[in-house]
């Protein structure tokens, strides 16, 4: 029985690497040719008994545009390897009168059906996720050549190869071993690189007739992606996830309504914290992680180990939370709320660590949060109990760079000859924006000094105190205080009508007893509270049970009151 491997190229002109094992695994011949005369000639002897020939080249090829359904499943389990396919369609030049593996098949006389148990028989395989299987790697070998890689990355990636090659393959005593020795030393002893591409093409040929062996002896450590009728690829499968790995996917299924309910109620959670604390923020966003992508994060392996050994507990991110702010101060003050507001097990700020790294890229504050033991009795909150969620806190630029740095590297595709000059773009762009970033927060703390322009009367038949009038007058009597949204002025002007108050002059006359200090000390803040919460303490202060009986205090009632007890000691 012979194990026979062609990396055959899709045209004539380019060369063909051929190798063949014997029953024993040793290697007997390896060599590059060109076109399918040569081919049949050069395989003559072996393909006349028992012999399965694995064929680096499309042998099924029905979708007239697109991928085949093989290559995106294989695409789908092997891309974190980097080992994606290329498409293979019916519109591409080189498939117009058939595939070339199908005929050189037909011409050796080999029956292409994965699943025939004749003695002569071919299969189509692709050594770059074998590779990854085979030999335990993080990421493929980047052996061949393509823009940006040079001449001594090319060599040491095919000598590696070589080597795992050496481990599994018998190459010194078959008929062939000189051969393979003489490659070798063409490899290491390549100053171009028309000299390694001489060779690339015959060392995966040897690991074609490896994985065809590998296919022959251990059916059931092999996949066959897709079928015949559409096209197939046959590689060694991938570990199979370990039983605790399978069971808490399975778990997580199980409980995924559940989590998405509690998904829900973090996001009302940090919604409510922060408009309580009058912070001014853009959005608050939140997902529960499906479970196809927690399966997918589960499965990862680092060294041939699960990066994710006990997926339900070591996976932090099931249950996000996306807080996107206007400024980086902000960001510093969502932050440092929501340590004072519930427990926060971590907190990594993912900006200073690249530039602690001398870089610029990625920045956003993570933070890992539970409920605190207050909020623990709450039954709007009985879904996050014994839970933890993951709050991402960024300005707007730095999720727009983000988001797009996402789309564009890793649910796109970037060719590898362009992802240097990506990776400077990128940078290029994290350095601009965090410069804006900076900008914005000059141009905020300028207008907090300056004294605010007296606004213009407008006729208006709403009573109410025009929100951007509050706001400028709230920035003068609480110069050190954040701003607070937009929309929250609106609707501390109508608790203001309610007391009727409709006009600053009133509003400074109420709060000219109040002291500020006095409010800030009894309150004790532990973070920058936004203007308006600083008029919402001073009007509780200042009106007590009065202010917390009102028709728009209806649904915070008992916070009030907690708060009024701080403040009267």
């Amino acid at each position: 029985m012979h194990h026979i491997g062609i990396d055959l190229a899709w045209g004539e002109r380019q060369p063909t690497g051929l190798a063949v094992l014997d029953e024993d695994g040793a290697l007997v011949h390896v060599s590059a040719v060109r076109t399918d005369d040569e081919i049949a000639e050069r395989l003559a002897a072996y393909v006349e008994g028992p012999c399965l020939v694995a064929v680096d080249a499309p042998l099924v090829v029905r979708n007239e545009t697109g991928s085949r359904p093989a290559e995106k499943a294989v695409t789908r389990d092997f891309r974190r390897f980097e080992a994606g396919c290329h498409p293979s369609n019916l519109a591409k030049p080189e498939f117009r009168d058939g595939p070339r593996g199908a005929r050189v098949c037909k011409r050796l006389g080999l029956d292409m059906d994965p699943r025939s148990g004749r003695a002569r028989r071919a299969i189509e395989v692709y050594p770059h996720p074998a590779t990854v299987v085979l030999f335990g790697l993080e990421r493929t070998l980047k052996y061949k050549d393509k823009r940006g890689r040079e001449v001594e990355l090319l060599r040491g990636e095919l000598l590696r190869l070589m080597t795992y090659v050496e481990s599994v393959v018998d190459t010194d005593t078959g008929r062939d071993g000189g051969a393979w020795a003489a490659l070798r030393q063409a490899v290491e002893t390549a100053t171009r690189k028309s000299q390694l591409r001489v060779v690339e093409d015959q060392v995966d040929a040897v690991v074609c007739a490896y994985v065809g062996r590998f296919a022959d002896l251990h059916p059931d450590r092999t996949t066959v992606y897709g079928d015949l009728a559409e096209g197939y690829i046959v590689t060694p499968s991938l570990p199979d996830e370990s039983a605790a790995i399978r069971s808490a996917i399975q778990a997580y299924a199980a409980q995924h309504s559940e989590l998405s309910v509690a998904g829900e109620q973090v996001v009302a959670l940090v919604t409510s914290i922060l408009d309580e604390a009058g912070i001014n923020y853009l959005t608050v966003t939140g997902r529960t992680k499906s479970v196809a992508s927690f399966a997918e994060k589960a499965g990862r392996v680092r060294d041939g180990q699960p990066m994710y050994p006990a997926p339900l507990t070591d996976i932090t991110d099931q249950l996000g939370v996306r807080v996107i702010t206007y400024v980086q101060d902000d960001v510093e003050a969502v932050a440092g709320l929501l340590a004072d507001q519930v427990v926060v097990h971590d907190d990594r700020d993912m900006g200073q660590q690249t530039a602690r790294e001398g870089r610029w890229g990625y920045a956003s504050r993570h933070l890992l949060v539970a409920l605190d033991a207050a909020r623990e009795s709450q039954a709007a909150y009985a879904g996050l109990r014994g839970r933890v969620a993951q709050v991402q806190v960024r300005t707007v630029l730095q999720h727009a760079w983000a988001e797009f740095e996402h789309d564009i590297r890793y649910k796109g595709s970037v060719p590898e000859e362009h992802a240097p000059e990506f990776d400077r773009r990128f940078t290029l762009a994290a350095g601009l924006l965090e410069l804006a970033d900076r900008e914005f927060s000059t141009i905020r703390e300028r207008l907090r000094a300056e004294p605010a322009a007296p606004a213009t009367p407008v006729a208006d038949d709403d009573p109410r105190l025009e929100p951007r009038e509050l706001a400028a007058f709230l920035a003068g009597q609480y110069a050190d205080a954040g701003w607070s949204r937009t929309d929250h002025y609106a609707w501390i002007s109508g608790l203001l009508l309610e007391l009727g108050i409709t006009s600053l002059d009133e509003l400074g006359d109420v709060l000219r007893p109040t002291s500020s200090m006095a409010i800030n000390e009894r309150m004790d803040y532990r973070y920058p509270p936004g203007a308006v919460r600083r008029l919402d303490d001073a009007l509780l202060a200042v009106f007590g049970e009065r202010y917390v009986d009102l028709h728009g205090n209806a649904h915070r009632a008992g916070l009030l009151r907690q708060r009024l007890e701080k403040l009267r000691g």
